[in-house]
This record gives structure tokens, sequence and C-alpha cells, in this order.
């Protein structure tokens, strides 16, 4: 940035690695087994592919939004200048819900691995959340992995960049081998039970979709420091959807080919596990977990910058306090705003492993409500500036979005009360409540 400005330094490549980076991160590795073992093999897939249709008509509407309004704080903008200030604040703060659960998702998967790669690792009990035991070591892992990457991001967006092709790119080089064992060596037997759980074992995996592939979105919130035509955006953003939805859909198939039923029962890692059964050897998952490494960092870096640019844009337009949307005096980043999400995933691992499920189902509420809102805008934009330049231009837009805001709205009921998926009271709906309210204040301190 040059004087208090944002200026356009990232490029193609960093464009795709942020964005799909950012949607595949480590829960690929954490979280397979459970999907698998929640709705079946094919089951798991049927949910991936449901949950990737409905991003997919919601990128349609983001593609053309980003690519028409390529600012700083993407769904802020858009429902703003659609909806008004009070419907943009409610927006932007959903969408920040899960990417605060991301970061803070990461902080606690981070020394989750180091325990996997390093037996023995946990010492020094602190207490138990949940029936699991919270140790110092586990613990400091997460905090001085949560202090390096929020300096990493205060310090500029092309640090971050370069450091998110360098992950992404490991990342896809292991997934690659994953794949080719389990083509070679996968057992199609292993898969059963195709379907298990009935409704409430699908949709307790549809509702984690949402969560997985928020990621995207990160394009149109860092848009304003995109060096490429406005018209690619769209097109980057819709791609980097695609390959996630693959990528997700062939990470559970390797994993079901890989290990029998009750061999994924039995392991606490199955992706890690299946992998080494594929490739003949410990190395493999060891390689995997080193993989997942990259994926943490990528998603951790990813919602970093995307959460600090929708916290400055709310900054600028008086919704938050105003000390948020200060600009770094040497680096010109919106270095409070990181501090302030970095500061939430330092409390993360606090609450030790249980509190990864509960963010992925707290922060996935909150993403489908903000892609609801994004939804309405797009209808709302089509319609009432029809001339709007837009250099992405989705086919049927009428049509597309209203497919994106019904499914999006369809989505947020499963995670209300009385659904078979809804979320646990009182951790996860305390989460989502809790940031509310903190919202609220916020929100209120700001107009006086």
């Amino acid at each position: 940035m040059a004087d208090g400005q944002f200026i356009r330094v990232i490029r193609r490549k960093e464009v795709l690695a942020l964005s799909f980076g950012a949607m595949i991160g480590w829960s690929w590795v954490a979280l397979t087994g459970n999907w698998i073992a929640g709705a079946g093999s094919v089951g798991a897939i049927l949910a991936f592919l449901f949950g990737g249709v409905v991003v997919l008509f919601v990128g349609l509407t983001y593609a053309e939004l980003a690519s028409a309004m390529p600012q700083a704080g993407g769904e802020h903008v858009y429902s703003h200048r659609a909806l008004g200030p009070t419907a943009s604040f409610i927006c932007t703060w959903a969408i920040l819900l899960g990417y605060v659960s991301v970061v803070a998702f990461e902080a606690v998967a981070l020394p989750t691995v180091t325990d996997y790669l390093v037996p023995g690792f946990d010492r020094g009990y602190l207490w138990t959340v949940a029936g699991w035991d919270v140790q110092f070591t586990w613990v400091l892992v997460g905090v001085v992995a949560a202090v390096a990457m929020t300096a990493i991001n205060i310090i500029g967006i092309r640090t971050a960049a370069r450091v998110q092709v360098l992950a992404t790119t490991l990342i896809l080089l292991v997934g690659v081998i994953l794949l080719g064992g389990g083509a070679v060596n996968g057992e199609v037997a292993n898969m059963e039970p195709l379907l298990s759980g009935g409704a409430k074992g699908f949709l307790g995996v549809l509702i984690m979709v949402p969560f997985m592939f928020v990621g995207f979105d990160v394009i149109p919130q860092s848009a304003e420091e995109v060096d490429i035509p406005f018209s690619e955006i769209g097109k980057l953003l819709m791609m980097s959807i695609a390959m996630a939805v693959f990528w997700y859909i062939a990470m559970i198939w390797a994993v079901s080919v890989g290990l029998t039923e009750a061999a994924r029962q039995a392991s606490e890692l199955p992706t890690a596990d299946a992998t080494t059964a594929l490739l003949g050897g410990s190395w493999g998952g060891k390689l995997l977990v080193v993989a997942g490494i990259g994926g943490i960092l990528t998603s951790w870096n990813a919602f970093l910058i995307g959460g600090s640019r929708a916290i400055y844009a709310l900054a600028r337009a008086g919704q938050l306090p105003a000390s948020l949307g200060h600009l770094h005096p040497k680096y010109n980043t919106p270095h409070r705003a990181v501090l302030l999400i970095g500061a939430l995933s330092v409390l993360a691992p606090l609450f030790g492993r249980p509190a990864l499920v509960w963010l992925v189902d707290a922060g996935g509420l909150g993403i489908v409500i903000a892609y609801a809102f994004v939804a309405w805008s797009f209808l709302v934009l089509r319609k009432r500036e029809p001339h709007m330049d837009r250099p992405y231009k989705v086919r049927a837009g009428q049509a597309v979005g209203r497919i994106a805001l019904v499914l999006s709205l369809a989505i947020a009921i499963l995670y209300m009360p009385g659904s078979p998926a809804a979320l646990v009271w009182p951790y996860e709906w305390a989460i989502f409540l809790g940031w509310s309210l903190f919202g609220a204040t916020l929100y209120l301190f700001a107009k006086k």
C-alpha cells in the first residue's frame, strides 16, 4: 500500500493459491475419517458433492460481484451497496465468524499434528475440556504458532502470498501421491459401508461442507490488492471452487479404499494411516501429515488476510471502532485488525482438541448466513443496477441468484434446533451467540 491505499501486488498463481489453499487446509487430514464414519464412504462423497454444488452457485454470485467491485472487504462492499449499512454489518460479521473459526481451528490443529508426529509430546496437565485433557506443551505449540502467523501478516501481504504458494504446492504433490496409491493399492471392498447413519449421518456431514469450502471469498476480500484483469477474478474464483470440490471427494475416496471400516474406527488419524497402508510404509503417513502442516499454514494465512481486510472495511465504514481501520506506518497493513484475529487464535488452544468440531459447526452457520446475504445482494443489484459494469457476468443471473439464496437458507436451517444436525448446546451455540453479542457491542460502540 502507498499513502494509506492498497496497491495491486498479488499475481495469478498467488490468487489461486490463496483461494484453493484456504479451502483445503488441514480439515481433509483431520476430519475425513469422521465424515466416512458418519455417512459412509459414498454418503460422505454425496454430501460434499451436494454441498459443492451449493458453493458453486454461491461462488457465481461472488465472481460477478468481485469483478464488478474489486475493493477490499468483499461481502461488506456488495451488501452495503445493495442492502444498506445494518445488513452489511450482519453479513460481514457473520463471514468473520467463519474466518476467525478457521484461524482458531488451525491453532488447535497444529498441536494435534505435532502430537501425531512426536509420540509422548503432551506434557504438563492443565485442565480437562469435554473429557479431553489439555496439556501445557500442546497449548504452547498452538500459541507460539499463532503469534508467528500474526507477525507474518503484519509484515505484508506479499510475504504471506509467497508462503501460500509454497505450502499449497506441497499439499498438491502429496495429494497426487495419495491418489496414486489409492489407484494402485486401494481395495474397493474397504469402502463398506457405502451409506451409514441415515439422514442424520448425511446431514451431519453436509453442515460441515460450507466451513470446508470457505476460502474462495478471500479473493473478494483482498480484491483491491490483486494485480490481474478484473474479468479474471471471477474465473480464478470459480476454478478454485471446482478444484476444492474435486479435492475433498478424491481424499474421501482414497481414505475409504485405503483402510477397512475397523481400521478407520481404530485409527486416531485415518487419513495418515490410509496413506501409510496405500504406500506401504510409515513414511507415507508422516509425509501426509507434513503436507497437512502445509494445509494448516495455507488456511491460517489466507484467513488472517481475508479476516483482517473485512474488519478493516467495517472500521473504515464506521461500523467498528475506527482504530481497527488504521494501517501500519511501515508495512501499510491493517495491523490492528490482524492483531485482533491473532489474539482470538491464541485463545483457541486453551480449549483443547474438542474445539475442532465446535469451531467447524459454529463457523459454518456464520458462513451460510453471509452466503445468503451475498446472493440477496446479487439479486438486488441485478435489478436495481442492470447497467453496472460487470467484467465477469453470470448467465441466467436471476435464476443463479435465486438458487444460491434458497440453497444457502436451506443449509442454514439445518443448524437450527430440531434439525438432526443442529448445533450442539451449549458449546457450539455459545460460540455463535457469543460472537453475535461481541459484534453487537462493537457496533454500538462504533456508532457512539
